[in-house]
């Protein structure tokens, strides 16, 4: 369940909002000034902030800046505004605000902005999670690197590694991991392959990644990873 942090002074605006919000399924916490603010958004982690530009005790455009300093857990942020000048418009995007909506509005079309904005982020968080847990192999050079961490892998290990991350979400029975590491016709038995996956996994798991990247499939062999399937 998201939780959303509607910023804004005027009553009748901050209580609609908070009751379509809360309707919708959202955890809602409403405030009418940035005080009231930043101290909600220390006292609990805030997916979005719905941010009213003017305020009594200061200027909405101060608490963007504050949200998208490096380094702070950013939630995503919409800006309500009276201000409908192109210039407020594009400074409030350029400092990082998801999305403008201009006063008067319709408290449905602001639902309807914080699900578009909050399906957007999550998308991109999700995309985020399956690249940080994918090896980035560089075939010229031949390294491998997870994270921040270098693989230290023999060439059998990175020609494995490099068959899996090329089809993530693929079954390989054994006689095709030779076919494609070792070479057509190459002769090996199932124990010297299961323990170069071993290797590699440990390896894997020594740097951060999950050994689980790639998964034995019984009677058959191995499956290359598909981390996207799991974000």
């Amino acid at each position: 369940m998201s939780r959303v942090l509607v910023v804004e002074d005027e009553p009748a605006i901050l209580e609609s909002l908070g009751f379509v919000l809360e309707r919708d399924g959202f955890t809602v916490a409403l405030t009418p000034s940035l005080q009231a603010a930043r101290a909600a958004l220390d006292t609990a982690a805030t997916d979005l902030v719905v941010l009213d530009l003017m305020l009594p005790d200061g200027s909405g455009f101060d608490l963007i800046s504050e949200l998208r300093q490096a380094g702070r857990a950013q939630p995503a942020l919409i800006v309500l505004s009276s201000r409908d000048r192109e210039v407020d418009r594009v400074r409030a995007l350029e400092m990082g605000a998801d999305d403008y909506v201009t006063k008067p509005f319709s408290p449905r079309e602001v639902l309807a902005r914080v699900g578009a904005v909050l399906r957007r982020t999550h998308q991109t968080e999700q995309r985020t999670a399956a690249d940080d847990a994918l090896p980035q192999l560089n075939a010229v050079t031949r390294r491998a690197v997870l994270g921040a961490m270098a693989l230290d892998l023999t060439r059998v290990e990175f020609d494995l590694l490099a068959l899996f991350c090329a089809t993530p979400g693929r079954a390989f029975s054994r006689s095709e991991i030779i076919d494609q590491v070792w070479g057509s016709g190459f002769a090996l038995s199932d124990r010297t392959i299961d323990s170069h996956i071993k290797a590699l996994r440990k390896k894997l798991v020594d740097a951060g990644g999950d050994a689980n990247l790639i998964e034995t499939v019984r009677g058959i062999g191995y499956r290359s990873f598909d981390p996207s399937a799991r974000a």
